[in-house]
């Protein structure tokens, strides 16, 4: 079974960067489709973004990412590029494969990985 790992998840100052990545190693990331998400204290897990898979380059963006966030994907790893962060974007943020990217996404979620931690704050 896919097992998916996030990484680069960290603590940034508002305005900065950061860029998650999503392997799952020893498979094939880009024969799926895969979604970002992310879930702040208190408050139910979001769909932030989704890539579908192959070349097809589909993606949704959610509002309140877009022109902020940008996904992208190589044969192995998908990134979450994210940049003018501010402290709403203080969540654990997961990677999950899909089966549609489309803008219900959250709907199609096969499995999900352990989630990193990004912190925004001065």
């Amino acid at each position: 079974q896919v097992q998916l790992v996030e990484s680069g998840g960290g603590l940034v100052e508002p305005g900065g960067s950061l860029r998650l990545s999503c392997a799952a190693p020893g498979f094939t990331l880009e024969y799926y489709g895969v979604g970002w998400f992310r879930q702040a204290p208190g408050k139910e897990r979001e769909g932030v973004v989704c890539i579908s898979s192959g070349d097809d380059g589909t993606t949704d963006y959610a509002d309140s990412v877009k022109g902020r966030f940008t996904i992208s994907r190589d044969k192995n790893t998908v990134y979450l590029q994210m940049r003018s962060l501010t402290p709403e974007d203080t969540a654990v943020y997961y990677c999950a494969t899909i089966n549609l990217c489309q803008i219900d996404f959250s709907d199609y979620v096969i499995r999900w990985g352990q989630g990193t931690q990004v912190t925004v704050s001065s």
